[in-house]
């Protein structure tokens, strides 16, 4: 079995040079400072290494197009990188001020490996063709950098370990959820219904006079799955589609189309769609254990997300201006993009007149 943790701290993410004019603090958390100059120097190997670039951004797609100037990036990528640093340098002094948790070779091992499978997950997820893999992504760290990120890993890690509410990642746990949530992993046959707005108060009137699944389908959709009923297939926990087949099908009784449907782009226009599953399969704990495990991780982040708030507002943040600014967002404390002037509100370079009651004198 793929043991993956789900980790609340993504312990890679990315930007390239961003304001690198000013020299002043870097980021500081906690008593935990990292210099601006060794910031740079992560965000340049990200710039110039290819493979680790696309495993970087996989992990968060946030923009990492080119800035204005050069070797630069966004405002966005820059700030990006400087929370994940902030959130991994937090956590860590976090759980070696609480716990005294200092990783041994043993569970840096584990991290480095942890790692490993997050960032060949994500590139898995997105899609993405990266040229190399993810150990030879972290290999193209500086040595420096690859140590943080992997002692990051390891902090998080052992953090969760120690979080009451969350579920152990392992074979037994695995089952105790499967068996608790037998619901969610049925294999679901579905029949849907492609519908013009002008015909959905007539196709929920014919349902509610008792027409079946298959002769609303054949009467109102104008689906090519009509011919067929509606019957749009099975599908179970290894299909990419059962997220959200489930979440579509999870209030809806067999054999019946919902009242409120959904919404559609088809043929150019906006049309309602009705999904009414009609079969459902438990489907055996081998076969589910991928949705399984992927349910159990953001189980266990959602859980985590509040401490990981709960350590940022106790942490002393300190920004370079350039990097990005600490301030607080919705979802809790978070670094925001650099504040950057309008494209319209900088003028073209011209020399700085200075007037005095004296006279008028020009610097250049």
């Amino acid at each position: 079995m793929r043991r993956l943790v789900a980790l609340f701290v993504l312990a890679l993410l990315g930007a390239t040079l961003f304001g690198a004019s000013n020299h002043s603090s870097g980021v500081a958390v906690s008593g935990s400072t990292l210099s601006p100059s060794t910031f740079r120097a992560e965000l340049a190997v990200i710039a110039t290494d290819l493979n680790l670039q696309c495993h970087v951004a996989a992990l968060d797609p946030v923009s990492f197009a080119a800035g204005a100037g050069g070797a630069s990036i966004s405002a966005t990528g820059a700030s990006a990188w400087a929370n994940l640093r902030v959130e991994g340098l937090a956590i860590d002094q976090y759980v070696k001020a609480h716990f005294q948790f200092h990783p041994t070779a043993a569970s840096l091992a584990l991290a480095r490996s942890s790692l490993e499978a997050e960032m060949t997950q994500a590139v898995t997820n997105r899609q993405y063709h990266c040229s190399g893999t993810s150990a030879q992504a972290i290999d193209a760290m500086p040595a420096e950098m690859r140590s943080a990120q992997v002692e990051a890993q390891a902090a998080s890690i052992f953090l969760i370990s120690q979080l009451n509410s969350t579920i152990a990642i392992n074979t037994a746990s695995l089952q105790a959820y499967y068996t608790s949530h037998l619901s969610s992993y049925q294999s679901i046959c579905v029949s849907v219904a492609v519908v013009a707005p002008a015909k959905v108060l007539a196709f929920q009137a014919a349902q509610k006079a008792g027409a079946s699944v298959a002769t609303l389908a054949r009467t109102f959709s104008v689906d090519g799955s009509a011919s067929r009923g509606g019957s749009d297939g099975c599908f179970g926990p290894t299909s990419q589609y059962f997220s959200g087949v489930r979440t579509d099908t999870a209030t809806t009784a067999l054999n019946t189309f919902p009242v409120t449907p959904l919404s559609i782009s088809y043929n150019g226009g906006t049309y309602a769609f009705f999904v009414a599953p009609t079969k459902r399969t438990t489907t055996p704990f081998a076969q589910a254990e991928s949705a399984v495990l992927a349910d159990v991780q953001n189980a266990n982040a959602t859980k985590a997300t509040a401490v990981k708030a709960s350590i940022l507002y106790q942490a002393a943040v300190a920004i370079d201006p350039s990097f990005g600014r600490w301030g607080l967002k919705s979802t809790g404390p978070s670094v925001f993009a650099p504040a950057t002037p309008r494209s319209a509100d900088v003028g073209p370079a011209r020399s700085i007149t200075a007037l005095s009651t004296a006279g008028a004198s020009t610097y250049k």
